[in-house]
């Protein structure tokens, strides 16, 4: 029941349950009025609520201490571990262990990313993927959305910009000039640098295009490892071409590489899904091709060049600015598929604890993207029917071979709301590593620790 009800409350967007939001336009419409309809008794919530209460007390140093220390010992958690529980409501830290030790944070570095993108671009900034006319040639231009879709669109899905209704735009657009024969170019020179992640070809991401559809992938998956593209952005104007012409439109040869002169008319244009939305799926499911993308938003936000360097910095950049402890931090990319990027748990704590600040209110999605535990993202497979942290923490996890992390919230036993980060390295099984680190954010959840 509690899975059936969380699968029909569908996916974040915006901060607020698809469902919830979807209730909550039916109601105003019936305008409150009474109905004929029996009432019935609220169900008890499915999760746990993201926030806590101020004015619940604190747990302690010792508290805690003694309901972490021992499993920090666990020796499926290897020799190198760290640890860090922060007060949300007062940015305290409450508990550390080896915690201002910089490791690897794989894939938690994405709470980062989001942060520094969010602080740069506001949550409801958008990627415009554009269409122009330069003469008889029309030239695609990319902006850097890489959940620009050449398929379908689904239902009661989170709608991402398609390239079929800009190809149709474009193909109107090319009528009223009287234009029926054209050539087709494409852009991606928003982005710089390699486009190949440092870790080279990988099925766990695309090569980074400003112009790419579905995230290069060459099947139907919409998440998760798959066959990607050596060329996101000649795929996507091919692709484009082929919808011109499906749309009336003469198409002169293949698409080539170019750029649209000073006097190109805009033709149309799609925008992609709010920044806020474009976090939450990064979080929720620890996509690398957004993380990378929101990493390059942030370096062109910032005056820097928009190709890794220059993202890692402007990313460094916004998280200084937001007071978060980075000494001996370095951020190397967007996604933390790089072994090359090390923070402290006290930074991960902290970070969770500054997007939770009413007065940094446009960091929110940070938290509202965190996976539940035992129901979505990269945290479904994890904690059982019957663990104790089910539908409790939220957290981000972090995945490298010999790389355990997690990083989220808990509102604990006597309703305070905490954030914790717990890093392993050398662990002798990830999956072993895994469990541990799921039983210390259950037992911070658990905890009226004084």
């Amino acid at each position: 029941m509690a899975g059936a009800a969380v699968g029909a409350a569908g996916p974040w967007e915006g901060g607020q349950r698809r469902a919830e939001r979807a209730r909550a336009a039916a109601d105003a419409a019936a305008g409150g009025g009474r109905h004929a309809e029996p009432v019935r008794p609220a169900a008890p919530p499915v999760l746990a609520a993201l926030g806590g209460r101020a004015t619940a007390p604190q747990p302690t140093r010792d508290g805690l201490g003694g309901a972490l220390d021992g499993l920090l010992k666990d020796s499926a958690l290897g020799a190198q571990t760290s640890a860090a529980v922060v007060d949300v409501a007062t940015g305290q830290q409450l508990y550390g262990a080896d915690q201002d030790t910089p490791y690897t944070p794989a894939s938690t570095i994405k709470t980062a990313t989001a942060a520094a993108a969010l602080a740069a671009l506001g949550p409801g900034h958008r990627i415009e993927t554009t269409a122009v006319a330069d003469g008889d040639t029309v030239v695609l231009v990319g902006g850097g959305d890489p959940t620009l879709t050449a398929r379908p669109a689904k239902e009661g899905a989170q709608p991402a910009a398609s390239l079929k209704e800009l190809a149709d735009a474009t193909a109107r657009g090319l009528k009223v000039r009287g234009k029926g024969r054209v050539k087709v170019a494409y852009d991606a020179s928003r982005y710089s640098g390699p486009p190949v992640h440092p870790i080279g070809p990988n099925e766990n991401i695309a090569p980074v295009s400003a112009l790419m559809v579905d995230e290069g992938r060459l099947d139907a998956s919409d998440r998760g490892p798959a066959e990607r593209t050596a060329d996101p952005a000649g795929d996507a104007a091919r692709k484009f071409a082929g919808m011109l012409r499906e749309a009336g439109v003469d198409v002169d040869g293949d698409p080539a590489a170019g750029r649209a002169g000073d006097k190109a008319e805009r033709l149309a244009a799609v925008s992609s899904p709010p920044l806020s939305a474009l976090v939450e799926r990064t979080l929720t499911n620890s996509d690398n091709d957004i993380a990378e993308a929101l990493a390059r938003q942030t370096a062109l936000a910032s005056g820097q060049p928009a190709d890794f360097e220059g993202a890692a910095r402007a990313v460094t950049g916004r998280l200084e600015k937001l007071g978060l402890p980075l000494s001996g931090a370095r951020i190397a990319d967007g996604s933390g598929l790089d072994r090359a990027d090390h923070v402290s748990a006290a930074f991960l704590a902290s970070l969770l604890a500054r997007a939770a600040d009413p007065a940094r209110p446009e960091l929110r999605p940070v938290l509202t993207g965190l996976p539940v535990a035992g129901f979505s993202g990269t945290l479904s497979g994890r904690y059982g029917a019957d663990a104790a942290g089910r539908g409790v923490v939220r957290a981000k996890t972090g995945t490298l071979t010999g790389v355990n992390t997690l990083s989220g919230t808990v509102v604990d036993a006597d309703g305070r709301l905490l954030s914790f980060a717990f890093m392993t390295t050398g662990a002798p099984s990830g999956e072993g590593a895994q469990g541990v680190l799921d039983r210390l954010a259950t037992a911070v959840a658990g905890c009226g620790c004084r």
